[in-house]
């Protein structure tokens, strides 16, 4: 606290103050092409944000700003030692970043080159849409219950799951409990894997993902269900499975799995973690989150 003191003692804040006056000064004076140079620059930045949203980088990406924070206090308040280590690394992480998102600046590029700019923009989310996908899951898994279909169906919420989308076959189609019979009928070649739900919407289907490793989990789950609570684990996402041995239904959310849901359970679990905007009625949302008390597995 006394070496930062001593930084504004000696007149760096006068100079930080003078340095945010004179750049407020030249912003006065900004002709028509520095605007159209900052909106460049600002699209770039909006659209690796975007890139670094839809995958996993994006935690990674956080870390970077929380090291670049570290950096600038650090200089500020003299801790000349960790400011020199991270002044140093820089040049090193400039050449890690590259090659840590590889994929992402690949991919960035090979929609440039394919003049795919409609893919650029981000889509609104529709509730309407949101509240149709729950119908259209909720009588599926209903009949599909009966029939003993083995069902994994993931409905992507704030964190995207572009990395897991690439391992299936990317769709764009309104769900509806017809489609999604005939994607997990068992002799479809995409019904031993995933469908991912994005904003109402399948995005794609038989998809991998990741399984769990809690070893307090049921003895008797299959890989559906581990598969469910590990993407839940690593993600925000809301799983629903369907047991092709029993037909039972279950939800995971953040590392827990409730099981033997019946459908009207199903529709409002959903309903209070996809569309919680449009339910103003927070007591029956807490009512709800009290599902899953019992823990995972059970």
């Amino acid at each position: 606290m006394e070496t930062f003191l001593n930084f504004l003692d000696h007149g760096n804040f006068d100079n930080i103050r003078d340095s945010i006056i004179n750049s407020f000064n030249a912003m006065k004076t900004a002709g028509p092409m520095d605007v159209i140079d900052i909106l460049i620059v600002a699209y770039i930045i909006y659209r690796l944000m975007k890139l670094l949203k839809d995958t996993s980088a994006a935690r990674l990406a956080k870390g970077v700003i929380w090291l670049l924070l570290i950096f600038l206090v650090a200089t500020l308040a003299g801790l000349n030692t960790i400011s020199f280590i991270l002044r140093n690394s820089l040049g090193l992480g400039v050449t890690a970043a590259i090659v840590i998102f590889q994929p992402e600046l690949r991919r960035l590029l090979e929609q440039l080159g394919k003049g795919n700019f409609s893919s650029l923009l981000v889509s609104a989310n529709d509730p309407a849409a949101v509240e149709a996908a729950i119908n259209a899951t909720v009588k599926a898994c209903s009949d599909m219950s009966r029939s003993k279909t083995g069902v994994l169906i993931v409905f992507e919420r704030k964190e995207r799951l572009g990395e897991i989308v690439s391992t299936g076959t990317v769709m764009d189609a309104e769900p509806s409990p017809e489609l999604l019979k005939n994607i997990f009928f068992k002799n479809s070649p995409l019904h031993d894997g995933a469908l991912i739900m994005r904003e109402g919407r399948i995005c794609a289907a038989g998809c991998v993902l990741p399984l769990s490793g809690n070893q307090n989990l049921s003895r008797d789950l299959g890989t559906r269900h581990r598969a469910a609570v590990g993407m839940s684990e690593s993600s925000d996402s809301v799983l629903v499975v369907v047991s092709e041995e029993t037909g039972a239904i279950s939800v995971a959310i953040g590392g827990m799995l409730k099981r033997h849901l019946s459908p009207e359970v199903l529709r409002k679990v959903l309903e209070a973690e996809l569309i919680t905007d449009d339910k103003p009625d927070k007591k029956g949302i807490a009512a709800l989150r009290n599902i899953w008390k019992g823990g995972a597995g059970k």
